[in-house]
């Protein structure tokens, strides 16, 4: 099932989250937006690809796997005070995929258990709408920075999956 792109191209994010059973495959950004942090795998839209087309090659380049399945699992809308452009991110689950998690350019895999996810290393949302997802649910949510570091405030829903 396609999604279609509801806002500007430009604005709109793919994020994969890969799951193994009870363990969670993050990947340390080593350059760009969010260097140094812990997050899932995925980006930008290129010209004339789709979301899911987009959350795909995300994948393959950032960890090196192929996903045979991509579960979409909400929407998350990001603000900033200090100007940067709204963004507007697509989740997915990858629980069925193809090939072994592999250091790239942009991103150092690692598994971890549920219990054991670092949010004190990721991005600050991640906190109030990655366990509804990890629990097998959707999520939307909205969140307003004031630069990339401080969350000032946020709205997430729990949505039947």
């Amino acid at each position: 099932m396609a999604i279609e792109i509801q806002f500007e191209r430009e604005s709109v994010r793919t994020l994969c989250v890969v799951l193994q059973g009870e363990k969670i495959l993050l990947g340390r950004k080593k350059r760009g937006f969010g260097v140094g942090k812990w997050n899932g795998f995925g980006g930008k839209l290129a010209e004339g690809e789709s979301i899911e087309g987009a959350a795909r090659r995300e994948l393959a380049e950032e960890a090196g796997i192929v996903a045979n399945t991509l579960t979409p699992r909400g929407v998350l809308h990001f603000s900033f005070a200090n100007g940067l452009s709204p963004l507007h991110m697509y989740i997915f689950l990858v629980a069925d995929y193809q090939g072994e998690p592999q250091e790239t350019e942009e991103m150092s895999p690692r598994w971890f258990t549920q219990s054991s996810i670092p949010y004190d290393e990721m991005w600050s949302d991640d906190i109030y709408w990655l366990p509804i997802v990890l629990k097998g649910t959707s999520v939307h949510g909205s969140f307003h920075f004031q630069d990339e570091a401080v969350l000032l405030s946020y709205d997430v829903k729990e949505v039947a999956a």
